[in-house]
């Protein structure tokens, strides 16, 4: 009998807390250093205003990385941001996220955008991810997926002159250059 060689959850907990961000996907381990300043800038102007938004409407609870979500043992990920309604709000444990979050936001580094755009756009579609940003702060850009039958699916791209927007937070809309300037 084949010996499941895969990283599960416990052995996430017990990596070194070293300025990197540590993910499981299908047990494989991922590892990235600290994002760079424009990636924070875009992570913590996003969370203002959405967070703010949120907040003022009462829709649900709005956080940014680190905080893992785990979708099973073997798939544990750190999105840059994550949003949580009400409605969903059992997914919340002291610890972590237990589950698909309404909304994940991943904001593209060089080290990370081939995998938020490829495994990790494919395991947020698996699991049950409402909506899925990736914004891109080079450009300024901005691709949204929406959850449709068998996963998640692209529903618009945006440019710098472009509005974020989402049935999610109905009245919410940010323009996308906002993040960057």
């Amino acid at each position: 009998m084949p010996v499941d060689t895969r990283l599960i959850y416990d052995d996430f907990c017990q990596l070194p807390d070293d300025g990197k961000r540590y993910e499981i996907i299908d047990g494989k381990l991922f590892v990235t250093p600290a994002p760079y300043l424009v990636h924070q800038r875009v992570v913590t102007r996003l969370t203002s205003y959405l967070a703010g938004f949120v907040e003022n409407h009462k829709l649900g609870e709005v956080f940014v990385s680190p905080f893992d979500v785990v979708f099973c043992e073997f798939d544990v990920v750190e999105p840059d941001l994550l949003y949580i309604s009400k409605a969903r709000a059992s997914v919340l444990t002291p610890k972590n996220v237990q589950g698909a979050p309404d909304l994940v936001v991943e904001v593209l580094s060089e080290t990370t955008a081939k995998r938020d755009r490829s495994i990790k756009l494919k395991l947020y579609g698996q699991y049950g991810v409402q909506e899925y940003w990736v914004i891109d702060p080079d450009v300024p850009s901005a691709d949204i997926y929406r959850r449709a039958v068998g996963g998640l699916e692209l529903a618009a791209k945006l440019a710098a002159a472009d509005a974020l927007t989402s049935p999610l937070f109905p009245g919410f809309s940010l323009p996308l250059k906002k993040l960057v300037e």
